[in-house]
């Protein structure tokens, strides 16, 4: 407790913030793996399972672009703690009885979770951009890293805890358990969250709320399809075809998923060694090409890999973990990029603005992974992906580069 007290204001708040995005992640992606192994054991069609998560996804879109507005307006603590409390609520709602879980209930509940997750990943996105000092652009992108890395380990471990809590204490006990540990969180967050963190010095306006920086605009449109690269085959499609194809359990399934997600998160907190250039320079918009034409053409090897004589597993496994590296490669330069661009006065606006955009690449893929897999299959899905890369890294060629006389940060 020492050495806790004796940190700066500044630590001590990213250590609350970082504290509940943590248990946040945890509760969102036990959740997910929840709900896609649970309806599928009911007898639910791969696009119904991706329909489930339709309003999840939806009101993501909605809630980064006046999420942001409302924490430039009433402070991050606050968008942050209506998070977590708007996830207990959906997390409850899930413990009704087998026979009132109609698809539109869960989907309601879904929306629920949809809006918290955001709120809690844009609050807490923003707030590093205030915690550190605008000449230290190499500690902010080390700070997002980890920030971004740690919390997609935990989303890895939360799918192995979802399986592991369906096989072991059912569906409606898990939601009980998660309720009750994040409902501590949130009084926690409450009592120690200041309350003018992240407010804006002049009330903005809502119809502030699109950004007007080129710079932010391309870079939305380029995350979008590169997350929506990423959903589109496997949100649904993976663990569906893991199952089915291979045969494999709850235990399998969501730990080997677990594991992808938890070493995907690790690469994340590594990428700022991995981009550095000689000059020590941090990375623009040529690194977030780079990267991206490098992801481009793995998932349709992948698909064509599947279609010869190699083994299936073996293939979708080692395909799966070079995409796993590359993937988080790119999204640990796309996140410090966007708290880089963005204006330190309201730098929620311009954060829920680039999260949108996010949220609308993972509708579009869950959507599609759904969709795809179950008229086409898997090989498919992955083509899809590829060609979504490929519009990402057209759209990053535009995205600025550093002028030759820029000094060195």
């Amino acid at each position: 407790m020492k050495r806790v007290s004796g940190l700066s204001p500044e630590v001590r708040q990213y250590l609350v913030v970082t504290g509940n995005y943590w248990v946040f992640t945890l509760t969102d992606g036990a959740l997910r793996m929840l709900v896609v192994l649970h309806f599928h054991t009911l007898g639910y069609t791969p696009l119904q399972i991706a329909s489930l998560f339709l309003f999840y996804e939806i009101f993501g879109v909605l809630t980064n672009l006046i999420g942001g507005y409302l924490g430039a307006r009433l402070g991050l603590n606050r968008t942050m703690n209506v998070g977590l409390a708007l996830q207990v609520v959906a997390l409850l709602v899930l413990t009704a009885p087998v026979s009132w879980l109609s698809v539109p209930l869960v989907m309601a509940a879904q929306a629920l979770s949809g809006i918290a997750k955001d709120l809690n990943k844009m609050s807490a996105k923003s707030s590093i951009k205030l915690l550190v000092p605008a000449d230290q652009q190499g500690a902010l992108y080390r700070w997002v890293a980890l920030l971004t890395g740690s919390k997609n380990a935990l989303k890895g471990v939360g799918f192995f805890l979802g399986a592991l809590l369906l096989s072991t204490a059912g569906f409606r006990s898990a939601m009980l358990g998660m309720a009750g540990a994040l409902a501590l969180v949130w009084v926690f967050s409450v009592i120690t969250l200041k309350k003018d963190l992240g407010k804006a010095s002049a009330k903005p306006k809502f119809r502030e709320l699109l950004s007007k920086s080129r710079a932010i605009n391309l870079l939305s449109a380029a995350r979008m399809f590169l997350f929506g690269a990423r959903d589109i085959w496997f949100v649904v499609a993976l663990p569906v075809y893991l199952s089915t194809a291979f045969d494999w359990d709850f235990w399998r399934v969501g730990g080997f998923m677990a594991l992808w997600i938890i070493g995907y998160g690790i690469v994340q907190t590594f990428a700022p060694a991995l981009t550095r250039s000689p000059s020590g320079r941090v990375p623009d918009g040529g690194a977030a090409l780079l990267w991206a034409m490098l992801l481009a053409g793995l998932p349709a090897a992948i698909a064509l890999a599947l279609g010869t004589d190699l083994s299936e597993p073996l293939v979708l496994v080692g395909g799966l973990l070079v995409f796993g590296v590359l993937f988080a490669i790119n999204s640990s330069l796309h996140s410090y990029l966007i708290v880089s661009y963005a204006t330190d006065d309201g730098v929620s606006l311009d954060v829920g603005f680039y999260y949108m955009s996010n949220a609308m690449g993972r509708l579009i893929g869950t959507l599609l992974s759904g969709w795809l897999y179950q008229a086409y299959g898997l090989e498919v899905c992955l083509w899809a992906s590829s060609a979504f890369v490929v519009v990402a890294a057209l759209i990053s060629v535009a995205l600025p580069r550093h002028s030759p006389g820029e000094p060195v940060r």
